[in-house]
């Protein structure tokens, strides 16, 4: 294991975390974290030439539609259940002055 992690790291990450770590814990997180950085740099030793970098394991594309109007104007068949209406809209009780 080339990564060591200090006391005071764990200390830091459980104060960020909000957690309160045994000791017999923040030696197991020392050995979890150093196991992560040693995979983190196994991994930095792989040739990535020509290799495009990603966000997302799968090609994303839009999936949504085109904002397309497909039902058009229904106003007077909204306000034919109106009880009441004036000018093309709903007339209601006053709420405030």
């Amino acid at each position: 294991m080339a990564n060591v992690i200090d006391d005071e790291t764990i200390e830091y990450v459980g104060i960020l975390a909000k957690l309160e770590l045994s000791d017999e814990e923040k030696d197991q997180a020392k050995q979890d974290m150093a196991k992560m950085l040693d995979y983190i740099d196994q991994l930095n030793e792989l040739d990535t030439t020509g290799v495009e970098p990603m966000s997302h394991i799968f090609q994303v594309e839009n999936v949504f539609r085109e904002d397309e109007v497909t039902n058009g104007d229904m106003r007077e068949a909204v306000l034919a259940n109106a009880p009441e209406e004036k000018d093309g809209m709903f007339v209601v009780p006053q709420t405030f002055e």
